[in-house]
């Protein structure tokens, strides 16, 4: 199991920086004459602030899109490594830390989903 959660890992934040990569090249070579504007703010557009809004824009071939699904897949990986950790309890039977990794998994997924007003 730590083998699987290792290649887990590894592969999450390789596929995650070459999606930042990919995108960040795309967006400087489409953009490659323009000249920024540094004096005024412009904030994320609201079609890559939700997964829904981020996976359409990717699909319209959009760089900035593709930088903003690399950073989600980066975030995904470690609540990937602990639900796959669950798992790996659950076979083996330990009940103490199969337990335990559902608390930090509750934690973690509340942390990133749950939106405390």
């Amino acid at each position: 199991m730590q083998h699987i959660i290792g290649g887990l890992l590894r592969v999450g934040v390789l596929a995650a920086a070459f999606l930042a990569l990919l995108g960040g090249v795309w967006h400087l070579v489409r953009s490659a004459g323009d000249v920024p504007r540094y004096g005024t703010f412009r904030g994320e557009p609201a079609s890559l602030t939700s997964i829904r809004g981020i996976l359409h824009a990717v699909a319209s071939l959009r760089s900035d899109a593709m930088i903003q699904l690399g950073l989600l897949v980066l975030i995904a990986v470690p609540p990937l490594r602990v639900a796959v950790s669950v798992v790996a309890f659950a076979l083996e039977r330990d009940w103490l830390y199969f337990m335990v990794t559902m608390l930090v998994l509750g934690i973690l997924l509340f942390s990133l989903l749950g939106v405390v007003h």
